[in-house]
């Protein structure tokens, strides 16, 4: 691993708590094998009972898509039978390996109960070398689109919003569209009239950052492999170090 990727792990350790790639893929509950459209009904609220049904109708798919994944994973980085296994008890499964650990969950969309939702979640990486590694990076290529980071200590929303905003008045921002400039970068920030949570923007970089006060969130338009997100996670911290804001700065 090049000397800065090295170092910037190592400052990691610093201001995160614990790291967790997301990835999401979604579907009908009618298309689902378990689904007999003669004898089932689509569920209309998400509750205990409509879950469990869930878990009976995508059996099949999780059961088998988590037995090819063990598989391939045995076989491309070569780990023994101590060093990986698999648990499967759906609606969910954990694929616990040497240098990782590998969950699926498949839940109702509360928006949407007759559709559903898997995510993947890989986190507990044994350090930023594992993630990349090349035979690692094209294992998961193309399966997460989110990565987050559980903060240490966190911040305010309102803080950071306010960090963002005070640029254009600190760093020669651009205000007549809406924007500051945070060392050569252009930074911007919106957020819903409660302060719960805030979307910033970095110019050059096509994911979001979302924050709520304890995590923080890089939101990518596709999925991606784990250097890829990492890379981009690295651009979006060196904006945020050469703030003049101690919030910003702080933050990451």
């Amino acid at each position: 691993m090049p000397a800065s990727h090295e170092t910037a792990a190592a400052d990691a350790s610093a201001f995160i708590r614990h790291v967790r790639l997301a990835g999401r893929t979604r579907g009908l509950v009618k298309a689902l094998g378990g689904f007999n459209k003669k004898h089932h009904s689509l569920p209309d609220a998400v509750n205990a009972a409509t879950t469990a049904f869930l878990g009976k109708l995508c059996a099949e798919e999780l059961a088998e898509e988590c037995e090819a994944f063990f598989q391939k994973t045995r076989a491309a980085l070569g780990y023994k039978r101590r060093e990986l296994s698999l648990d499967v008890a759906s609606p969910s499964a954990v694929l616990t390996a040497r240098d990782f650990t590998l969950e699926w969950d498949y839940t109702l969309d509360e928006d949407a109960p007759d559709e559903w939702v898997l995510t993947r979640t890989l986190h507990g990486l044994r350090g930023a070398d594992v993630a990349r590694a090349a035979a690692f990076d094209a294992l998961f290529a193309g399966m997460f689109e989110r990565i987050v980071f559980g903060l240490k200590k966190g911040a305010s929303v309102e803080s950071v919003i306010d960090a963002v905003e005070g640029l254009g008045e600190d760093e020669s921002g651009d205000e007549a569209t809406g924007g500051a400039v945070c060392g050569t970068a252009r930074l911007k920030v919106d957020y819903p009239s409660d302060c719960r949570c805030c979307t910033l923007r970095v110019e050059g970089v096509t994911a979001e950052v979302e924050f709520d006060g304890g995590e923080l969130a890089m939101v990518f338009p596709r999925a991606g492999s784990p250097s890829e997100l990492i890379d981009a996670f690295a651009e979006v911290r060196r904006v945020f170090v050469l703030s003049k804001s101690r919030a910003l700065a702080g933050l990451l």
